[in-house]
Formats: C-alpha cells, sequence, structure tokens
C-alpha cells in the first residue's frame, strides 16, 4: 500500500500509545542504550516462551519443531537494489499472474501494453497491484489438493501512471479526465478468483476460461450483513435499505475461513471520496476515518456515487471485511458488518476450543488500534454449510495494553474491551450497537484502547494456540518529546513484530500477556548495537529490513515476514535493498532473508498448497519511485514525476517481462524447490 495514504494520524483520543508501554516494559529489562541491549538479549524475552517445553502465559506447552534450522534448510539471499527477483539458491520465481492478463477470453482482452485497454477489458483481466490472497483446493479434479485449485487475489489500488495511456495535453497526461478513465480505474480493483493447475515437473499456469475464474471490482453487487446492515448512516438514494452494496475498494490482506470462503479487507477507501462542493462541511464520522473534500483518484468528479457533497452515505458502506466464496462463481458478496468498520488490515481466522470462531484484525494508520471478533455461533467441522453466517452474530473487542505483567514475569498483560452499546460504550455519539460497529473508531477511544504503530498483518501459530504476531510496520509521527532511554527513535522507522498470548491458550480469553517478538533496526547503518536502532539480536547486516508489513506462518510454523518500507538502501536504510521477505523460526531464533523483489515494489501476499512444495508470493507496484536509488532524473536534473512516467513507462522497471511488456507489471509470483520437493525440506 501506498505509506502517504495511511501515515497521517486522524486520531484525536489521548489514549496511550504502544511507545508508552514499551519504553516500561523495556526499562524493566534494563535495556537501555548504556546497558546490555537487544545485542546480547532477545528482546523481551521473546524465545523464552517457545519450545522450552514450559507453559508461558496460561498457554499450552511449547512444541518442539521438527523442520530444519533454517539455516541449513535456505542460503541467505542478499540484499539487492536491482529490477528482478532474487530468490534463495536451490529454489524458482516464477511470474504466474500479471496485472492485465486475460482471465476469460484470451484473444478478446489479451494485454497490449500501451495502457490502451478500456474498462470493459479490465473487468475481464487480472487487477491491478496485487495484494493478500488465499489458495482454495480443487479435491478430486486432479488427485490431490495441490495440484489443482484456486487462487482468490486482492487487487489493492492502481497506479495511474501506468494504468492509462497519456493524452494530448503534454502537462498532464490524464486530460481530459472522463467516466471511462473513472471506470477503468474501479475495474482494476477488487478480487481476482483465478484457477491454477500444477503439472508433474512443478510449474504452475493459470487454467483461461476455468468456469470458476472470476473478477470481483469496484462495481459488483455485494449485500451488507450483520447488526449494521439497514442502519440510517448505510442508506443512499440509489439504496434506501442499506443493505445491496457496489463494489470492494483497496482490498489490502485477506483471510480465510475454516468453511472454505475468502475475506477480503477494506483498508484506505477513504481515498476514493471526495466533494465537488468545497463548502461541504465534514461530519466527525468522516474526519475520523480520513474522508475529504479531495480525492487524487477523481472519481468523485464524474460519479456522484463518490462525491460525499451528493452521497454523503456513500463512504460508511466501506472499510469492512467482505466474505467471499470462491468456489461459487455466482455467489454474491457479503460485506460482514460485525466485524468492524475500520482500515482493516488482514483478517486471520481460529477456531477456538469450544468452537467459536475467533477474528484477528489491525487497523493499518499511525495511533490506530488492534481488534479481535469472537462468535456467538459455534462452528462444526462436520457441517461446514451451517457455518456460512457465523460472522454475522458476535462480539468485537478492543485491545488495552498494560505496562509489565503483574506477575513480574518478562512481558505486559493486556485485555480485550468490548465494544457492546450501552455497556461498554455508552456515548452520545451511539444510538445502538450499529452505529458502534459503523464507527467502531470512536467506540476504541471511548472505551480507552491502545494507540499502535500502524498494526497490520496479524498471524497465528498453527501449533500453539492462543499465540499471535502482528506486525507493526512503522511511525513516522512520533515525536522527539516522546523519546527516552528506551526509545530513542524520534521516528520509528523500522517496525516490529509485537506477539501476545491468550490467557489458557484460548482465543477467546478477554485478558492476555505480550512481549515484543522482533524489533526491526539496521545494524549496518547503526554497528554499535547501542540503542533501537540497530534491531533487536535476531537482525543482523545480513537480515536488516525496514517496515515488517505481510506476515503468515506455514504449516510447519516457521513465520514468513514481508516488507512494505524504504527501498532507498542509503542512509537509515544503508544495506537494506528493495522490500523483501524473511523467515524466522520463534523456537530457534534464526531469522534468514530468502526473496527480495524488482525496485519500488512491495512483498506482501502470500499461500501455500496444502503439500507445502508450492508458495505464492505478490509483487505490488514494482516501479513506483519512491526513494529508490536507481529512480531516473529529468535531462535537467529534476526528479520524474508520474506525468513524466506515464511518458516513458519502462524507464525506471520493466518487470517482470522486459521491455516488450510495456511497462512494470505487480504479478503473483510461484516459488518452488528446484528439485519440487518441499519449502524448507
Amino acid at each position: 500500500m501506498k505509506n502517504d495514504l495511511v501515515d497521517v494520524s486522524v486520531n484525536p483520543s489521548g489514549n496511550p500509545s504502544l511507545s508508552a508501554r514499551v519504553a516500561v516494559a523495556i526499562s524493566r529489562r534494563t535495556l537501555l542504550k548504556s546497558g546490555l541491549g537487544v545485542a546480547t538479549l532477545p528482546l523481551l524475552g521473546a524465545l523464552s516462551a517457545c519450545g522450552s517445553g514450559e507453559a508461558a502465559g496460561g498457554t499450552v506447552a511449547g512444541v518442539v519443531e521438527q523442520f530444519k534450522p533454517l539455516s541449513n534448510a535456505f542460503k541467505a539471499v542478499a540484499a539487492s537494489s536491482g529490477d528482478t527477483v532474487v530468490v534463495a539458491d536451490g529454489y524458482v520465481a516464477e511470474a504466474l499472474y500479471r496485472w492485465g492478463d486475460p482471465l476469460t477470453n484470451a484473444a478478446a482482452h489479451a494485454w497490449r501494453g500501451d495502457a490502451t485497454e478500456g474498462w470493459v477489458e479490465q473487468e475481464n483481466q487480472a487487477g491491478d497491484n496485487h495484494d493478500g490472497m488465499s489458495w482454495f483446493a480443487l479435491p478430486g479434479k486432479a488427485g490431490d489438493d495441490s495440484s489443482a485449485g484456486l487462487l482468490a487475489i486482492n487487487h489493492e489500488y492502481v497506479n495511474y501512471e501506468y494504468l492509462f495511456a497519456p493524452g494530448a495535453d503534454p502537462s498532464n497526461w490524464l486530460e481530459p479526465w472522463t467516466a471511462d478513465k473513472a471506470k477503468k480505474a474501479i475495474a482494476a480493483h477488487g478480487v481476482s478468483v483465478v484457477e491454477v493447475a500444477r503439472d508433474a515437473t512443478g510449474k504452475c499456469s493459470i487454467v483461461r476460461g476455468s468456469s470458476y475464474n472470476r473478477r470481483i471490482t469496484g462495481d459488483t453487487p455485494m449485500q451488507l450483513t450483520g447488526p449494521a446492515a439497514g442502519a440510517p448512516a448505510l442508506r443512499t438514494a440509489a439504496d434506501p435499505t442499506g443493505t445491496q452494496v457496489l463494489g470492494t475498494l483497496n482490498n489490502c490482506a485477506n483471510g480465510k475461513t475454516p468453511w472454505g470462503t475468502y475475506l477480503t479487507c477494506e483498508e484506505n477507501f477513504n481515498g476514493y471520496f471526495g466533494s465537488t462542493d468545497a463548502a461541504h462541511a465534514l461530519s466527525a464520522l468522516d474526519k475520523r476515518y480520513g474522508v475529504g473534500l479531495k480525492s487524487g483518484y477523481r472519481w468523485h468528479e464524474v460519479d456522484e456515487r463518490f462525491d460525499i457533497s451528493r452521497t454523503p452515505n456513500e463512504a460508511h458502506r466501506f472499510g469492512w471485511v467482505v466474505e467471499i466464496d470462491p468456489l461459487d462463481p455466482a455467489s454474491t458478496p457479503k460485506k460482514r458488518t460485525a466485524l468492524g468498520r475500520m482500515k482493516h488490515e488482514n483478517a486471520e481466522v481460529v477456531v477456538a476450543r469450544d468452537g467459536r470462531v475467533v477474528v484477528y484484525m489491525g487497523d493499518d494508520q499511525v495511533y490506530e488500534y488492534i481488534y479481535k471478533f469472537v462468535s456467538d455461533g459455534r462452528y462444526d467441522s462436520k457441517n461446514p454449510v451451517a457455518a456460512r453466517d457465523l460472522l454475522d452474530s458476535g462480539t468485537l473487542y478492543v485491545a488495552r495494553f498494560s505496562d509489565g505483567s503483574a506477575s513480574g514475569d518478562l512481558k505486559g498483560d493486556g485485555e480485550w474491551i468490548p465494544l457492546v452499546h450501552g455497556v461498554t460504550v455508552k456515548g452520545a455519539a451511539f444510538a445502538s450497537q450499529a452505529d458502534v460497529l459503523i464507527n467502531a473508531r470512536a467506540a476504541a477511544d471511548e472505551v480507552g484502547a491502545t494507540k499502535m504503530d500502524r498494526p497490520e498483518w496479524i498471524a497465528a501459530h498453527p501449533k500453539r494456540s492462543g499465540e499471535v504476531y502482528c506486525t507493526l510496520t512503522n511511525n513516522s509521527s512520533r515525536k522527539s518529546t516522546e523519546t527516552d532511554d528506551a526509545n530513542p527513535r524520534a521516528a520509528n522507522r523500522y517496525g516490529q513484530i509485537l506477539r501476545w498470548i491468550e490467557k489458557g491458550g484460548d482465543p477467546t480469553a478477554t485478558t492476555f500477556s505480550w512481549d515484543l517478538y522482533l524489533v526491526a533496526g539496521n545494524p549496518v547503518a547503526y554497528p554499535d548495537r547501542t540503542d533501537l536502532r540497530s534491531g533487536s539480536a535476531l537482525v543482523t547486516p545480513e537480515s536488516t529490513f525496514n517496515s515488517p508489513d505481510g506476515l503468515a506462518f506455514d504449516a510447519d510454523g516457521r513465520l514468513w515476514i514481508q516488507t512494505d518500507g524504504s527501498y532507498a538502501n542509503s542512509g537509515d536504510y544503508a544495506g537494506q535493498g528493495n522490500n523483501q521477505m524473511l523467515v524466522a523460526d520463534p523456537d530457534r531464533g534464526d531469522l534468514v532473508r530468502v526473496f527480495v523483489g524488482p525496485g519500488g515494489c512491495e512483498v506482501t501476499g502470500i499461500a501455500f498448497t496444502p503439500d507445502m512444495r508450492t508458495m505464492f508470493v505478490n509483487i505490488q507496484h514494482p516501479g513506483e519511485i519512491g526513494s529508490h536509488p536507481n529512480a531516473p532524473k529529468k535531462a535537467d536534473g529534476t526528479k520524474y514525476g508520474d506525468n513524466d512516467i506515464a511518458r516513458e513507462p519502462t524507464k525506471f522497471s520493466t518487470w517482470p517481462d522486459g521491455a516488450a511488456g510495456g511497462r512494470p507489471r505487480s504479478a503473483t509470483v510461484v516459488v518452488r524447490r528446484a528439485d519440487g520437493k518441499r519449502i524448507g525440506g
């Protein structure tokens, strides 16, 4: 995702931030600038609870993992600033599904490379900026659950400088701005469902024209369900019932339910709305979610649905988790309002011992919160069809962290506060539970939730119930007045990975203990390791990175970490290169870089086939200039802008197809062992 869309706080509450909690927690462990520091101790004792055979924070005993040490399973990859994918020795990385690839009729909708395709063609092609994704097996079709299946893939946003062919105006390639251009942009958003086949050699291909293949876009009809459905704030002139909505937008990360459906999460939806009336008064609700009068997408200029002065409630119909059945192409996607409205990153689904379904969620903006939903009903694996509406009824909670455990161990404590109208949420702004869910941020403000540093992907350990990890990507907003001996970074440039353990190992518990599993940093730029700029002990010059974002466990218990941050490879980011993917072993304390993306990209999205012979990774926005050292400059020495890139679209990046592709393209990449064996085996 574009960091400039999310890195400005809109949280007006005086709630404490996690940085204050961390300061106390770290100082209790004497990890000071002048003390032992993170170079000699696992930060906050993060490894003490894992793999030791001892219960921690009430969780079940640690499990000794059987897979190889990472140093034996993967040869570390060096940092790179090149325009290519680099993968560990013995592995192969192949582009599978690129923006613009035909999904239905290959002849009618083939990629042309010059951005002259219209919106009808784009509706039948792969969308742009691939992000989260999940694999769904097709048992019986190929004799197993790994050789044939469906990938459900998010398409988060678009880069106009690549999406549109330049017009005649030399000063602005977008002119003239038209409704058809807006419709093309809307068509490039959403989700792809695509059938994938794997042959005997391990090579994967798209099954063109499969009956399962489907594009869900910003114009696809879907339903609003759950407690907020039909609420006055969700009604429009086009939908007076408040239950029918067109489209899903800014689909960031994802989730997968045990009953076989896909959860796609709407994140920075606010950026698509604007006002043709400069005097339009923004509501408190719009301000809390960052909806403003201007939008760089410009849809509001040609489509009144996105004009808040004409359709003020339309923005409230976005910011939800959307459930899709990939195995039923005729099914209608459903926005599950019981899970709350926010800038959703992903939706990590686990089933508690009593059968209740728990969904963990982060709200990806600086100083926002971590949530979880606990269903009222219970999942029965023998009757998965009965679970189809489990996400419509339950309790939404928000996390509050305390600084240090009452038991004096190496963690802090925390609690999950229910967001229930009239019980915990009593403010005048909330007339019903629907209001609480539509304005979950303000409800969390009221109950004193802890403000976080951009909570993004959340991953639950597959072998230890109640052990959960969350990437806190960065927070450049932290002021110098907020630093102290334990938090020397005036701005959190590097990010960290938080871990908590639910009481009793029960995902439905209302209390937990927490620590920091990993603090990212740069021992290349700060080799003395006397403060947190160097990162925690796991971070070495060979594994340095910034801005952890994507996060997922594989079936063996390895933790895969993907990054979305600076690729300047200089100054604070020297030696880190392009965005990358690392793999960690929480039990042994290993961390290895295994994958580096091309110039300007974010590495995101991860899925595995059940046999662990195939891994899917997404490359998002290759060629997005940002601060890359290879970014071109014009003849006069000034930096290229979007207008320049639109006219020279291969100037910065040609990944994945070379110059013949016409422009860089986001794509799903297949990673596999060259010998066809199990990844990491």
